[in-house]
């Protein structure tokens, strides 16, 4: 899958355990702000909700392009 920056994206699903504060970003919509290298072997997409501008990163296949 290849996102963009400026990209809307849907979190569709997440990989490993996480915080409540995460957990109910799942299913939401944000816009790809950057991306970041991440544990050697992935890039991570760096994404900021519209409702309240929280801005936090995930793995791509985490997210679905809208």
């Amino acid at each position: 899958m290849a996102l963009e920056i400026g990209q809307k994206v849907k979190v569709c699903r997440l990989r490993d355990r996480v915080s409540k504060d995460l957990v109910s970003r799942l299913g939401k919509s944000g816009v790809v702000r950057q991306f970041k290298m991440v544990d050697g072997s992935g890039v991570g997409v760096v994404v900021t909700f519209d409702d309240d501008d929280y801005t936090t990163w995930f793995f791509e296949d985490e997210l679905s392009p809208q």
